[in-house]
């Protein structure tokens, strides 16, 4: 996808912070971090969102999901993080390339989403 903010920065189009690449992935922090430690990690391959994914993804989506405790618990996230991938516009995704958030910090986290009060 020649518009794709995130194959831009596969590229090399644009600059990022990285955490980690190799042929199939690549992370880097969020520009706009949620807490101390915001990064993600992407296919290099364009794939609009997790809701796109087939069976010939299974090997790089294992390969995030391996990476992501490796690459937080090296960015200094040892007592836990959080990992969100939103999927479509309902979920509030923003760019549309599949990307698995991994966000933590030294204190809890505040929740994703607030449950409602039992009336």
């Amino acid at each position: 996808m020649d518009s794709c903010v995130f194959c831009r920065i596969v590229r090399g189009e644009l600059p990022s912070r990285k955490v980690y690449e190799d042929e199939e992935i690549l992370a880097f922090h969020d520009i706009n971090p949620l807490a101390a430690v915001h990064f993600m990690i992407i296919p290099k391959q364009h794939v609009e969102s997790l809701a796109h994914v087939t069976e010939a993804h299974r090997g790089v989506l294992g390969k995030i999901l391996v990476m992501a405790p490796r690459l937080a618990q090296a960015q200094g996230l040892n007592e836990g993080f959080r990992v969100i991938i939103n999927t479509g516009r309902i979920s509030r995704q923003e760019i549309f390339h599949l990307h698995v958030h991994v966000i933590g910090d030294k204190e809890v986290l505040p929740p994703m989403l607030v449950r409602p009060h039992a009336p």
